[in-house]
């Protein structure tokens, strides 16, 4: 079980949001964007990835969700480490579940290495989700992204960001992420910000505006 920050202004939640943060941070990290995002019927979940050697990094060990052998197109994956914190995630989405939400209550959002697990994960899922939220990412595995497709999540509305001066992970990238989701069939929001690898305010205003698009609150 992956320890976790927990914001839950409501007594009653109708919804849950599982927010995964990027390399080296913690789930800490976005608290700050949940509670400005003002959404009280939300309960919002940030996971703390374990800790690993990471070998972009020289081995040094750091919050990260797999390990990154390298940034250019064709560097080999940590499929192994993507598929055990996929199951990881499942397991999550499974303890939400039991609390009586349908999974159309639930959404996956994560930033960086955090969205690429997010998409990872969602798109794999046998149960419909809510959406997903993708902040300044990418898509790992992406050849594999349209065999491995879950019928379950073949519609799931995905909200995509990056900013357009990112020197961690180029626009391109990104870009290449959308292609291949739209390519699969997969109902992409894109959005651009005048931002590095980070997030804006203008973004934080559209990130709430999706959220009460397919997670709208619930009178009674």
């Amino acid at each position: 079980m992956l320890p976790a920050e927990i914001i839950c202004t409501s007594a009653h939640p109708t919804a849950t949001v599982i927010w995964l943060h990027g390399l080296g941070a913690d789930g800490h990290d976005f608290a700050p964007v949940a509670e400005r995002l003002g959404l009280p019927h939300l309960k919002f979940i940030f996971p703390h990835a374990p800790y690993r050697p990471v070998t972009l990094n020289q081995g040094y060990e750091m919050r990260a969700w797999y390990d990154i052998l390298g940034l250019q197109p064709n560097s080999p994956q940590d499929a192994a480490g993507i598929a055990e914190m996929q199951r990881s995630l499942g397991q999550m989405l499974s303890d939400e579940l039991a609390t009586g939400l349908p999974s159309q209550r639930l959404l996956l959002a994560g930033f960086s290495q955090g969205g690429a697990m997010a998409l990872h994960t969602a798109l794999r899922y046998p149960m419909p989700l809510a959406g997903v939220l993708a902040l300044s990412t990418y898509l790992p595995l992406k050849e594999q992204c349209a065999a491995e497709l879950h019928q379950a999540n073949q519609s799931c509305p995905i909200w995509m960001a990056h900013g357009v001066d990112d020197s961690v992970i180029p626009l391109s990238t990104a870009l290449a992420a959308r292609d291949t989701l739209l390519q699969a069939g997969l109902p992409v929001t894109w959005h651009t910000y005048a931002m590095a690898h980070s997030v804006c305010d203008d973004e934080i205003d559209d990130i709430r505006q999706f959220l009460l698009q397919v997670l709208p609150a619930i009178s009674g």
